[in-house]
């Protein structure tokens, strides 16, 4: 199987619901899809993540810049709960970031605490996150792109 940094159909999934509910693109024009989506997941200088809609959603995408970040190899980031991303007592503010983009589709400028694999904590700033829907209008998760952080 295909992992989904290279899934051609994830890319699309992931850029064009991005550029629906923002009008913006997320990544350069000027390249191919398989550019696009290896420069994505190898080289973008923002980390991007996305998680399934299972009831405990399952992170299922983390581009490199997430992965150093969050201290985590792509097999451990696309099994760890998404909400592992922040210590229990930031996770019921950001249960409410979540249901507030479910609702609305997306929502730019959050910052919020979140916590790396060895338990350091640091500020996410100026995120953007969104919902993965396909053209039908399907829901396939959330994901989102975090521009800046800082260590706390």
């Amino acid at each position: 199987m295909t992992p989904l940094h290279r899934n051609p159909a994830f890319y699309q999934l992931l850029t064009d619901s991005y550029a629906r509910a923002l009008g913006l693109p997320l990544v350069p024009q000027a390249m191919t899809v398989v550019e696009a989506s290896e420069w994505l997941y190898e080289s973008a200088p923002f980390a991007v993540l996305a998680h399934n809609t299972d009831p405990d959603p399952v992170f299922i995408y983390g581009n490199k810049a997430a992965q150093r970040r969050f201290e985590y190899s792509w097999d451990e980031i696309t099994r760890l709960p998404s909400r592992l991303s922040a210590e229990a007592p930031n996770r019921e503010e950001r249960q409410q970031f979540l249901a507030r983009v479910q609702r609305l589709g997306y929502e730019a400028g959050y910052k919020g605490v979140r916590v790396t694999k060895s338990g350091q904590r640091f500020i996410i700033e100026e995120a953007t996150l969104w919902q993965l829907l396909d053209a039908e209008g399907k829901l396939h998760g959330q994901a989102v792109v975090i521009p800046r952080t800082r260590d706390i």
